[in-house]
């Protein structure tokens, strides 16, 4: 009789292999890391992590994959809100919560220098910052036609500027010391200057 495959335990797997593949890829380098070594973080074997990935570029893809569906969840749980303004705050903040993480830096450090030469994960990022993107244009012009967002930004302009800001807090950020404060304060200078005493409501 075949061995059924148990869908939570696959789903737990991956989810380990995954987490020790960031972390490891994000602390030692790409080059550095070896798929032997995510096993062993992970509490597998190497025949393991082959199950369920190609290689090793499949693995660093993966990572980044599951972003897509969390910022398509995160762009439609804040897509109503009553006030943009601070559903963009809301949006940026939780873009960046993982910023002091101290393996972040390396981590985007890793995906700049792989991005280039591997067009897979090339359209994986490139799709998810669309997403997010897209989001915040819909409520940056939203904003604006309710006079709370200064109706000279060009929307799509604007959130790939914030975007960018987000980028920033994971290469700047201090280990151990959340960027989030400071992001909500810069964005929302630059979104509504005459609104700014309204972000220490929501810090």
């Amino acid at each position: 009789m075949a061995r059924t495959v148990d869908p939570g335990r696959t789903a737990q797997r991956r989810e380990a292999i995954l987490l020790a593949a960031g972390r490891l890829f994000g602390e030692r380098g790409y080059e550095r890391t070896t798929v032997a070594q995510i096993a062993e973080a992970a509490g597998l074997s190497a025949a393991s992590v082959f199950y369920y990935f190609a290689d090793k570029p499949a693995v660093f893809r993966a990572v980044f994959e599951r972003d897509l569906p969390l910022a398509e969840a995160l762009v439609a749980r804040h897509a109503d809100d009553a006030d943009p303004v601070a559903a963009i705050l809301d949006v940026l903040s939780e873009l960046a919560e993982d910023a002091a993480d101290p393996a972040a830096a390396g981590m985007l450090v890793e995906l700049l220098r792989r991005v280039e030469h591997d067009p897979d994960l090339l359209s994986v990022v490139t799709r998810t910052a669309r997403v997010v993107r897209d989001g915040l244009a819909e409520l940056i012009a939203r904003g604006a036609e309710e006079g709370t967002v200064d109706p000279e930004l060009d929307p799509a302009e604007a959130a790939t500027w914030l975007q960018a800001v987000v980028d920033a807090t994971y290469l700047n950020a201090r280990p151990g010391h959340s960027p989030v404060p400071a992001l909500r304060r810069t964005a929302l200078g630059y979104l509504a200057p005459n609104q700014l005493g309204r972000t220490q409501d929501h810090e």
